[in-house]
Order: C-alpha cells, then structure tokens, then sequence
C-alpha cells in the first residue's frame, strides 16, 4: 500500500495533549494590577474633561482592561452615553467607567 506524502506529513504534525496550557501559562506571567478608586475630586475632573470630549477629537486614554491599565491614543469615532463607552479609531470600545485617566 503507496501512502501519499500528505497522509505521511499528518502523522507528524505538532500533538498538543494538554490543549489550553500554554495560554494558561501565559497568563500567569501577566502581572496583574489592582483596581484603583477613584476619589470624588479625580472622578469630576474627569467627567469635566469627558464633556469637552466630540467625536473626532484626538486623546490618550488610560483604562482598566484584563486585571491591568492599558493606554491607548487615537481619535474618538463614537461616544454611547446609553451604554456608556467610547470607541476609538473605530475598533475599541471602552467603558466610561473603566477610565482613570484622559488627556485630550
């Protein structure tokens, strides 16, 4: 019996037995960050700085996002008040609530 190269490559491929190990490894070397509370003071300095916030302005957002703080900058292409997120550039969402810092 001819077996072809195909069928002969399969049997070699990579076998992952304990699937999902590698990413839980992963993850437990991400630092994880608190939470931060947010005083009365910063929490009205920043709904003052989210009111001068359009659509098409340009900021640098720090939020809370997978147990850290992560920054991103670009251009804010949505504001939901409804929902209470803002998108930038179209392809992130972040809850209102999640933000710690705004620069516009």
């Amino acid at each position: 019996m001819v077996v072809s190269k195909i069928l002969r490559a399969k049997q070699f491929l990579p076998f992952d037995a304990l699937k999902g190990l590698q990413e839980a490894l992963r993850e437990k070397e991400i630092e994880h960050q608190e939470r931060i509370d947010l005083s009365d003071e910063t929490l009205n300095e920043l709904n003052n700085i989210f009111n001068k916030i359009e659509i098409g302005s340009n900021v640098k957002i720090v939020y809370y996002k997978n147990k850290q703080y992560t920054e991103i900058a670009g251009t804010v292409t949505n504001i939901d008040y409804t929902k209470k997120k803002i998108q930038i550039d179209k392809k992130q969402d972040i809850n209102i609530s999640d933000i710690i810092k705004i620069e516009i």
